[in-house]
This record gives structure tokens, sequence and C-alpha cells, in this order.
């Protein structure tokens, strides 16, 4: 049975449109508390978006499998290698865009790899987001389509184990659970070099990591599950009350295993795979209800819908946009120490405007934000009128 659900691309649009909000504020310095991630243990609703677009790489991934199966071993692979390599390609294009910089100098070519003014190893990312989604598919794939389903999720589970013992045995025995003491970062600077790794939580630590990717897969892996089970149900109560079901035991499940193996974005604990793909599935099951069984289909949902029709295509915009922009240098004016200060095009509206808007700093840093959505939504939309649609 292979009926449409218009609720899965609202819930895709709906996560694309969140991961662009939470990215782009008009100052990193104020943020509300909910836009941003967990320190470090623990959750904010920022820390859903991830793995919830995961979660719905999986579900479209249910719907596209039986073709591919149809089609045979060459058309699957010939598939997903392609894919994967696209995705992951244009998100190491865009950790190394514009592949220029401004330096006291001037403008300065963005080496792979370098050594800074204090010695330290620099150089262009090699992970991210793209790079990870590009990973968990592809092995996803590759699982799902040799194991089947009831296979895919034994792994799974064996996955997330494997995870957590990796971690205990591996990491520092002081705290193997801790951004120092984890034992992953010696696997990405070993495979990846220092200089290829993300720095911005003050050393050499990559929240996409290789490593902490398992459990990442895992999470595409559930969400063709959830999506399988929704295509072979059909749009009936007892499929609905099923993920229901599914979506409680395993928040039960994810928050017992917190107390041993705490919920974590950064390092992507096992715990946290399992909270989130429960809370993905509540959030699946409540969508289904509202507006394939009520007919709930109102301007919010259209609004989504918009963002799911294009869904990598502008995330990658996003990205691709701010650091376009910034290479355009507008003076501003002189600090106390006599240098010219510069705004650009894209942060012009917040530094000009938003950022004297009475009050609670954060309100002009998420209007910008809210900005950036409208932007990006207008293009999608006018993308959808055209019938234009990017696929991968």
């Amino acid at each position: 049975m292979n009926q449409r659900f218009y609720s899965l691309d609202v819930f895709r649009g709906a996560t694309v449109c969140l991961m662009i909000l939470v990215n782009n504020p008009g100052s990193w310095g104020h943020i509300y508390a909910p836009l941003e991630h967990a320190p470090w243990h623990g959750l904010t609703p920022t820390d859903l978006v991830f793995p919830f677009f995961l979660f719905a790489v999986g579900n479209a991934m249910a719907f596209v499998m039986p073709k591919l199966e149809a089609g045979g071993d060459a058309v699957f692979w010939k598939k997903v290698l392609k894919r994967s390599l696209i995705i992951f390609g244009i998100g190491l294009f865009l950790t190394w865009w514009p592949f220029v910089k401004w330096t006291d100098t001037g403008l300065v070519f963005k080496q792979w790899s370098y050594l800074d003014a204090k010695g330290n190893l620099q150089g262009v990312r090699i992970l991210g987001v793209l790079a990870r989604i590009a990973i968990c598919y592809f092995f996803a794939s590759v699982i799902i389509y040799y194991l089947k389903a009831r296979a895919a999720f034994f792994v799974g589970l064996i996955l997330l184990l494997l995870y957590w013992a990796l971690c205990f045995l591996l990491g520092d025995s002081a705290d193997p659970y801790s951004m120092t003491g984890w034992f992953g970062n010696k696997v990405d600077k070993a495979v990846l070099g220092i200089a290829h790794i993300y720095k911005g939580e003050g050393i050499p630590f990559d929240p996409e990591g290789l490593m902490s990717t398992l459990c990442a897969i895992v999470q595409v892996i559930f969400g063709y599950l959830v999506g399988d089970y929704i295509q072979k149900k059909g749009k009936s109560f007892e499929m609905v009350s099923g993920l229901f079901v599914a979506g409680v035991a395993m928040l039960l499940t994810g928050f017992c295993w917190d107390m041993l193996f705490p919920i974590n974005k950064k390092i992507w604990t096992s715990s946290y795979t399992i909270y989130t793909t429960g809370l993905a599935t509540i959030t699946i099951a409540t969508m289904i209800y509202f507006i394939e069984f009520k007919n709930v289909k109102g301007g919010l949902a259209k609004f989504f819908d918009v963002f799911g029709k294009n869904a990598l295509f502008v995330f990658a915009l996003s990205a691709f946009l701010p650091k376009g922009f910034a290479l355009i240098r507008i003076p501003d004016h002189l600090n106390d120490k006599g240098v010219m200060v510069y705004t650009n095009p894209w942060n012009w509206l917040y530094q000009k405007v938003l950022v004297h808007i009475p009050g609670d700093p954060k309100i002009g840093s998420l209007l910008f934000a809210l900005c950036v959505i409208t932007l990006m939504w207008s293009i999608c939309y006018w993308m959808d009128k055209k019938k234009i649609y990017v696929k991968v």
C-alpha cells in the first residue's frame, strides 16, 4: 500500500525550517535558551532538530526503497553512491566556501591546512551536518537494502550497545563521557587530522565526528522502520496508536538509559538516539492524526510543506548566502583605535536596524533569524510555483 502522507512532508519541512532558524541568529551572543544547544549533557529544543531531520531521511527512504529493490543491485548502488557523494561534496564545498577570506593584507586563499600565527594547525573542516547526512544515508541504505527491516532493527540495537561499550571502555576512565575524555576525539585526530576538525568548542572536538556517526546511522534506520510501518499499515487508527505506543516506549527507554549513558547531542549518545527517536515518532503520529485524519491543513502546514519540497537545497542555500555576502565589505565606522569596521549586505539589516530594537537584545537577534526564514521561504515558494524541485 503506497499512500501519500502529506504530514510527512510537513514534518520534513518544519525540521529544515528550524535548522535554518537556529543557524542564523543576528548575533551568536544574543540567543534565547531554547534556540541554543545544551552545553554538554541534556537536551534543548534545538538539540531535536538534527536527529529529527535524520529521522525524516529514514522516513523518506521507506517510500523509495521498494523501487530500488525492484531495480536490483546496479540501480541501488548507482542511486545511493551518487546521492551520498553529492551530499557529502556539497557539505565539503560549503565548509570551504567562499575559498578566500579577508585579512589585514586583503583577500587570501583559504588553504586546505596551515599553521596560524600561534603555530596551531588550522584548515578546512571535513565533516559537518551535510557530511553526516551523507554518511548516515549511505550506511543505513546498505544495511536496510541487504538485511531488510527486521534484521536492520537488530543491527541498530547492536550499534547502540556497541557505541556505549566503546565510549565506556576506550574513554578516559575518570569521565569517559566528557568532551576531553570521549574516545572519539583520538579517532578524529588520527583519521581526519587536527587541522580538519571543528574547533568552535575551544579545543579540537567535532560534534559530527566519525565515531558518534554510529548512532546517527541508527537514527536513519529507525526513521526507516517507522516509515515502513506507516506505509504497511496505511491510514488507520491502528497505525497511529502503534506509533504512539512505540514513541512512548522509546522515550522511557532513553530516559532510563540516560542514568547510565547521559543524553548528549554533541557525542550523539545511544540514549540521545532512542529518546529523540521517541519524540520524533510521537510528533509524526500527532501530525498524521491531525493532518491526515482531522484534515487540519491550515496555513502553518502549507508554510512548512514549501520548505519540505526543496529541503536539502534550501538548507545548503542558507549556509551559502551568508558566507558569500560576507566577502562584500561595506565601510561602517572607525572604532576607538581608529580602525575601520565593516559590515556586509547579509548582516546589514541586523546591525543597522534590528540591533536597535528596544528591550532585550535577543529580540533583534531572533527577528533577524525570522527574516532569514522569510527569505528562504520566499525562494522555496517561488520554486514550488514554478515546479522547480532540486533532487539529489
